[in-house]
């Protein structure tokens, strides 16, 4: 049985909605004012939050902006209820990430059909902490977005790719958004000579096409496949719609974004003042740790080149140069070993 809190400061009016729920099948906790009504949300399992805005003492808006500040209760589902039908009042409610609202007076089916259908999705969210697909919780763990994303069994393909395949293609408007289960990508970018640069390596639980799915775009950037790969594909459609519904997945995504932008602008930064030796000794670390931390690195002269932005021949002139320091090893099939990647991290110039 689904537990739904009403804070309401109308004693008529809070019976009344309790009674209804109650008859419905829900167990319903009373609290007459906002104070109250975080208190038992902090300090008992609620499912959904039924809020009056205009309140004495902690008004509804105080009411979700406290809840939303405890991760313990920013996820549950949070209805207002107000006689207000302004729009800006309305917006001011949503934007503070409640997931929905009822405007006095409502009738019996409005208040169960918001409910329900906001139990439901919650519901839906919360399957992929239970395990979901197999896999996707560790993979969404890592990415930082554990327990988010929708079960979409009917709809969430999973695509095997070879080496050298392409996921999607620079200019490309994607309607998936891709999750790595197992092998590594490049994404890339082509500049105006036709000159391929590195954006990222990307390897088990990191998401292709954020940017794209999110800003409805088209892609800046290229996938290809350099390893063998399983990939889920979940549909630009589903994700948005989840993304609508719920602050805290969208949060997620904020942060997720917010540090890819900082680190396209550290990029541009070492492109701009790093010597091609400190570029290729940090390029090497990265290879390195996207292949988790391995003693031995099979990549390519020219991905090298391309993450760096310099030409093979240099990338090649400084892998010498690092194998005479006796930092790495290389062998005949151009096979690197690190011997001591602490010194390569040291690397200044």
């Amino acid at each position: 049985m689904k537990t739904i809190l009403v804070i309401e400061d109308n004693e008529g009016v809070r019976e009344n909605i309790s009674e209804i729920l109650e008859l419905s099948n829900y167990y319903v906790k009373q609290a007459p004012n906002g104070i109250e009504g975080v208190k038992i949300a902090k300090n008992s399992k609620v499912d959904l939050i039924l809020c009056d805005i205009m309140m004495p003492e902690l008004d509804g808006y105080g009411v979700l902006h406290m809840l939303n500040k405890d991760p313990k209760t920013s996820a549950i589902p949070f209805i207002f209820l107000t006689a207000k039908t302004e729009k800006g009042d309305i917006r001011k409610g949503m934007n503070l990430g409640a997931d929905d609202y009822l405007t006095k007076p409502f009738d019996d089916t409005e208040l169960l059909e918001a409910v329900e259908i906001r139990l439901k999705k919650a519901e839906a969210i919360g399957k992929v902490q239970d395990g979901g697909k197999p896999g996707i919780e560790k993979l969404l763990e890592k990415a930082e977005l554990s327990g988010m994303l929708k079960d979409l069994s009917s709809n969430f393909k999973t695509r095997h790719y070879r080496k050298g395949d392409r996921i999607f293609t620079e200019g490309d408007l994607l309607n998936y958004l891709f999750l790595i289960q197992s092998g590594k990508v490049k994404t890339t970018m082509i500049n105006d000579d036709g000159k391929e640069y590195i954006v990222d390596i990307h390897n088990e639980g990191d998401l292709l096409g954020i940017e794209s799915i999110i800003d409805n775009i088209e892609s800046k950037t290229s996938a290809e496949i350099l390893d063998e790969a399983d990939i889920y594909l979940i549909p630009r459609a589903d994700f948005n719609e989840i993304l609508a519904s719920n602050r805290e997945l969208a949060n997620k995504f904020i942060k997720v974004l917010s540090h890819n932008i900082i680190e396209k602008e550290e990029k541009l930064l070492k492109l701009a003042y790093d010597t091609v030796r400190k570029r290729v000794a940090d390029a090497l670390i990265v290879f390195k740790e996207k292949n988790e931390d391995a003693e031995l690195l099979k990549v390519s002269r020219e991905d090298i080149a391309n993450a760096v932005g310099t030409s093979t021949e240099s990338v090649i002139r400084t892998l010498s140069e690092f194998k005479k320091d006796g930092y790495i090893e290389i062998d005949k099939k151009g096979v690197i070993k690190f011997l001591h990647p602490e010194k390569i991290k040291e690397i200044r110039f």
